[in-house]
């Protein structure tokens, strides 16, 4: 049975390698494991050890601490988030190619959108 937080630490893995445009395979690699057990983290099927979450963290260049964002203080669970946006591969995507835009053209978009949605 998985553990929310094993799951979590899982989905924050996968958040992460999307957001930086990084595969399954070219984290394996990175890590020495393979693919399928980057799979396995993801889902939260296979519990990460301390030290594989470190070669992860390293490889994702986070810290530590960035896998256990969002955990509930007090239950160690994971509050439920309506339509949580990181979960849509779409939202994503776009979340990436915003950050590729130079900065000053992003301040320009983000304030287009900003407006745009006002508007709706």
């Amino acid at each position: 049975m998985k553990h929310p937080v094993d799951v979590h630490v899982g989905k924050r893995i996968r958040h992460r390698r999307w957001m930086i445009g990084m595969t399954q395979q070219q984290l394996a690699d990175k890590v020495g494991i393979k693919f399928q057990q980057i799979q396995k983290y993801e889902t939260g099927m296979n519990r990460v050890s301390a030290s594989r979450l470190w070669d992860i963290a390293d490889a994702l260049e986070v810290p530590i601490s960035f896998f256990f964002e969002g955990l509930a203080e007090d239950s160690g669970m994971q509050p439920e988030v309506a339509g949580d946006i990181l979960s849509d591969k779409e939202a994503l995507a776009l979340v990436r190619s915003y950050y590729s835009i130079p900065e000053a053209q992003r301040r320009r978009l983000f304030e287009l959108a900003k407006v745009l949605s006002d508007a709706a």
